[in-house]
């Protein structure tokens, strides 16, 4: 057996590198600053901005309703979840109860945007770290439940199906049918997923004790979502503070024991099953019914009309303007999107427009905590911490 003998590099200088915005690992435009002795990290800068389009500012010109498909274009992953936010601050700070079908249909969707969203992170994650396969397959399950999302909004991605009150139409007929199909066959998917990636020794040395975040970092980086159940704190705003028809549910919530990449994979794919579970338990709960609320103090205050012509006016009043707010106020309301914890601040003065909408995006907590998390791995494992922190620079830089 032939052995070497280790030889102690001397005199290295510290190398300045771009990582990034054209990296294909980067999963978004993101630029990062690396001072490299060798190949270990010693410093960090993550950069942000490169996709900033002031869309909070674009938000207080816009009426409520011309704002909702803003919120598919944050996270470009995680569509319905951010339209589910903004519809419920609304509502809140109406004081406004939706149907009970409504809050079953939209609970539904939010899974499905759950599982598109686990699926890109999982899939794309193995890509960075060499595994092509998985991604094929994620991706041909993504285009089922981009199938969902076509039918009952007419878009693949940016649906702009949530509206405050309830929902923009209907679902189509058979539609609840080829969902249940798809999530009894759905589970054998992810066994295929976790076959090639969950035992693999490859992906084991490249995730496992790298990135480690202990609870208490967590906490004091205000991470959230399946970053911080990996450090191994149950917290999930569907339980924690329940929203919807989520309190009548039942399903559990996965907890890491080291908190490093490899529990933050595990966590994503015991989501998914999860995710299934609530979806079927939805669809037998589902009830007839109405989608929106019938007496929405956001309706302009009107008496009978007896003519078509002045209804035709009020149709074109309504969507010209939106919504009327009768009272000004504030209020901030927070949902358990797939990525952690997306709030949505809107502050009301005007009738029509807010005058404040602040944006609470998960991944903008988890990007800040990667400068710490970073020093002293190698340029490699970098990649393999920014797949397992599923960014996504649309929401961050927003």
């Amino acid at each position: 057996m032939l052995t070497y003998k280790k030889k102690k590099l001397k005199n290295l200088k510290i190398l300045n590198l771009n990582f990034g915005p054209q990296h294909p690992a980067a999963h978004g435009v993101l630029r990062i600053l690396l001072e490299l002795k060798g190949e270990t990290i010693k410093k960090i800068d993550p950069h942000i901005g490169l996709l900033h389009r002031g869309t909070e500012k674009l938000l207080e010109k816009k009426t409520y309703i011309q704002g909702l498909p803003y919120f598919d274009r944050f996270d470009y992953v995680s569509m319905m979840t951010q339209e589910h936010a903004f519809c419920l601050v609304i509502e809140n700070l109406q004081k406004t109860n939706i149907p009970k079908r409504s809050k079953i249909l939209r609970v539904i969707f939010t899974e499905i945007t759950r599982l598109l969203n686990h699926l890109l992170n999982i899939t794309t994650h193995a890509l960075d770290v060499g595994a092509m396969t998985p991604f094929l397959w994620g991706f041909e399950e993504r285009e089922k439940l981009f199938e969902f999302y076509e039918r009952v909004s007419g878009a693949r991605m940016h649906a702009a199906y949530f509206r405050p009150g309830g929902l923009n139409s209907d679902i189509p007929l058979n539609l609840l049918n080829d969902i249940y199909n798809f999530c009894i066959q759905f589970p054998s998917r992810v066994d295929e997923l976790e076959e090639l990636l969950t035992l693999n020794r490859i992906w084991l040395q490249r995730l496992k004790n790298i990135g480690v975040i202990n609870l208490k970092s967590s906490q004091n980086w205000s991470l959230s979502g399946p970053m911080i159940r990996s450090s191994g704190l149950t917290w999930d705003l569907r339980k924690s503070y329940p929203y919807e028809f989520y309190n009548f549910l039942n399903f559990k919530i996965p907890v890491g024991l080291r908190g490093d990449s490899y529990d933050r994979y595990l966590i994503r794919i015991e989501e998914m099953r999860q995710s299934i579970y609530i979806i079927l338990q939805s669809i037998n709960l589902i009830c007839k019914g109405p989608i929106n609320v019938k007496n929405l103090q956001m309706k302009f205050n009107r008496q009978d009309f007896k003519y078509d012509m002045e209804k035709l006016i009020l149709h074109f009043k309504r969507w010209g303007k939106g919504w009327s707010f009768n009272k000004n106020g504030s209020f901030y309301k927070s949902i358990e999107s797939p990525k952690g914890e997306f709030g949505v601040f809107i502050k009301s003065f005007s009738k029509y427009k807010p005058y404040r909408c602040k944006i609470r995006a998960p991944g903008f907590y988890h990007l800040q905590n990667l400068t710490q998390i970073s020093k002293n791995i190698l340029i490699s494992d970098l990649v393999t911490l920014i797949g397992t922190y599923d960014v996504v620079l649309g929401e961050i830089d927003r």
